[in-house]
């Protein structure tokens, strides 16, 4: 397919979809003032208000800045796209690896021995040749949206993205590189990563694709030269898992020398990473499996063993712990999923199928990829591993399978799934520390050009109410009006779910604002220096619903050191979380915060259940009526 033919399929998607609106200011502002009200002090929330109403005020500052967005979103395919990547991920200088780049667990793999793993290993990198010629054809199957307002078709830019970006780190901000004609150029390459060493595998010879056979023999003959200890170089991976500023700082002292500059290049334009990683040496736990694909358990196991500015990097452990670690800003986590299970089922199909073919080509070696070193980038080396092993340290993982119901049970009670889930992240906060604080929950606007996400800002008032009354040990609350509290709180989520996918939430908005005051060089308006905002913009709660249909979970570590990364994947009768936060922070404690979860969701379950007790019992005849009958669900 032709770079023109290819731009054409491009343009068509985007045809379709329309673009991201600017809310209207005021509602904005309102929206703003609800969701903060009952977060801070009165006497703190008076002062905001004063500062909000003067900024909305006709003629005032809000205006002039709206008027500029609203001219802003005529220009542009996406208003928000390049404000939102700056400020989400780019300008950010924390590591990637736990702050910003999610992983994917894979099944635990049972291989008898090394061999086992490399197939494995050959049959992943098989099945992402499939995908992204898929990507490249422009053949994968639209997607459209399920949940609320089910059935708009999404964006599918962010699928473009998956093998054909990088994040370059920047003294100040990173840069992502996205080559949309890579399809068409040079032969393509990835990098596999065995024992710290990194190696070209190209996977198109002589233009054709390598077979599984084919794979696995290059796979073998990387193997046998990682283990030469004579031609083995610096663990250069190392230096990419550090902070972005340190990272650049680094590269740059790097790129004086060619060879660096050859290997980076190489590294750069691949289609994605590949570790070969040696066995842990921990149970293989959900929770120890988490951590190693968020961090690889530091230099002294497979740390160093990754290059964290590629946007996919597929984990294969010969003690069968695998999984795809993914750089964040190119695209979202539904982008990851969809790869994945497509891999996962292409690897079962390929297992029960691999047939020796007659002929194996003669193909050319692998090649080592060769860097220069000095004493001053070993220093950098060591510096970068100690900061990683702080990381390491530092992360406290949870993850934990719910089984005491699931999705079936939620959408019985005609309530949405993710909504329900949400208030009980809530009540699980409460029950922790006795306050709701500002809360994250990932909401995709793909129904839109170029969409990427929005915030739902979970800590609600309702939900607040709703969490007052479970945890009141004064029997203040009858059963039916706890419940009456949790409907109000499901359906104040879902609504601001539904404003949220649809572009109207404030978040991304307000952000948008912000970035205008600072183009046209003004004074930075007050609403944004207030500490209301500031506070408003610390997620202590950062979630994200990341469901599957084939066995795997994902997990992310928190966004603030005080705080918790919560990701879950409901199924139809358990959920699955992965709960993070810092050993480093007395406040935080993921074990203590799943207990709380668990106690309320099964608290939850009995009040619902004490609620169509009573339902049942009020009304005998009207109830042995309506016994199963299907519910149409809300999500």
């Amino acid at each position: 397919m032709s770079a023109l033919q290819k731009q054409a399929a491009r343009d068509q998607d985007r045809q379709v979809l329309p673009k991201v609106p600017v809310p209207p200011l005021n509602q904005t502002l309102d929206t703003y003032l609800k969701c903060v009200q009952h977060l801070v002090k009165d006497e703190q929330f008076m002062k905001t208000k004063t500062i909000v109403e003067k900024f909305g005020a006709p003629g005032g500052v809000g205006e002039v800045l709206q008027k500029k967005l609203l001219e802003r979103r005529n220009k542009t395919a996406n208003w928000v796209y390049d404000y939102w990547l700056e400020d989400m991920y780019l300008s950010n200088r924390l590591a990637l690896p736990v702050n910003s780049s999610p992983a994917m667990v894979f099944p635990k793999q049972v291989f008898r021995d090394h061999k086992d793993a490399l197939r494995f290993a050959a049959r992943l990198i098989h099945g992402v040749s499939a995908y992204k010629a898929l990507i490249d054809a422009r053949t994968l199957p639209l997607d459209f949206a399920r949940g609320q307002l089910a059935g708009t078709p999404l964006c599918m830019e962010q699928y473009y993205r998956l093998f054909t970006s990088y994040r370059y780190p920047g003294l100040k901000t990173d840069t992502l590189k996205t080559d949309m004609n890579a399809a068409s150029s040079a032969p393509e390459h990835m990098i596999v990563a065995c024992k710290n060493q990194f190696f070209v595998l190209d996977v198109v010879a002589n233009n054709k694709q390598l077979n599984e056979t084919e794979i696995l023999s290059q796979l073998e003959k990387i193997m046998k030269m990682s283990e030469n200890a004579e031609e083995r170089h610096p663990p250069f991976g190392i230096l990419t898992s550090d902070g972005r500023t340190e990272w650049a700082q680094a590269r740059e002292a790097l790129t004086k020398d060619q060879t660096n500059r050859d290997s980076l290049a190489l590294i750069e334009s691949s289609v994605c990473v590949v570790c070969l990683d040696e066995p842990c040496g921990l149970p293989p736990s959900d929770t120890n499996r988490a951590l190693m694909m968020l961090h690889g358990g530091g230099r002294e196991r497979n740390g160093a063993n990754r290059w964290y500015d590629k946007s996919m990097q597929f984990v294969v452990g010969k003690d069968g712990v695998c999984g795809v670690v993914c750089e964040h800003s190119p695209f979202e986590g539904i982008v990851m999923v969809q790869c994945s299970e497509f891999l996962m089922k292409h690897i079962s199909a390929s297992s029960s199928a691999m047939v020796e073919p007659s002929s194996s080509r003669a193909l050319p070696p692998p090649r080592r990829l060769l860097w220069k070193c000095n004493s001053h980038i070993q220093a950098l080396l060591e510096a970068s591993g100690d900061r990683l092993q702080r990381l390491v340290n530092n992360l406290d993982m949870d993850a934990f399978t719910f089984e005491g119901y699931g999705k079936e049970f939620i959408k019985k009670q005609k309530m949405s799934p993710d909504a329900f889930i949400q208030v009980a992240l809530q009540l699980a906060f409460y029950k922790c520390r006795g306050r709701l604080v500002t809360t994250y929950e990932s909401a995709s606007l793909r129904r839109f050009q170029e969409g990427r996400v929005d915030n739902i800002r979970s800590a609600t008032p309702e939900a607040l109410a709703f969490v007052r009354s479970m945890a009141d040990e004064r029997a203040t609350f009858t059963d039916s009006e706890k419940m009456k509290r949790l409907k109000d709180a499901v359906k104040a989520q879902t609504d601001y779910t539904i404003a949220a996918i649809t572009g109207m939430a404030i978040d991304n908005h307000l952000l948008g604002l912000l970035k205008v005051s600072k183009e046209l060089n003004m004074e930075k308006p007050e609403i944004f220096c207030d500490e209301t905002y500031l506070a408003s913009n610390h997620f202590i709660l950062s979630t994200s619903q990341v469901p599957t249909t084939v066995e795997m979970f994902c997990c992310y570590g928190p966004v603030v050191p005080n705080g918790y990364g919560a990701c879950y994947n409901p199924q139809p009768h358990h959920i699955v979380f992965s709960v993070s936060s810092f050993w480093e922070n007395s406040e935080t404690s993921s074990a203590v915060f799943v207990k709380a979860l668990n106690e309320g969701l099964l608290e939850i379950k009995d009040l619902c259940n004490a609620a169509a007790a009573a339902a049942a019992a009020a009304k005998p005849t009207a109830s042995r009526q309506a016994t199963g009958q299907p519910h149409k669900s809300a999500k």
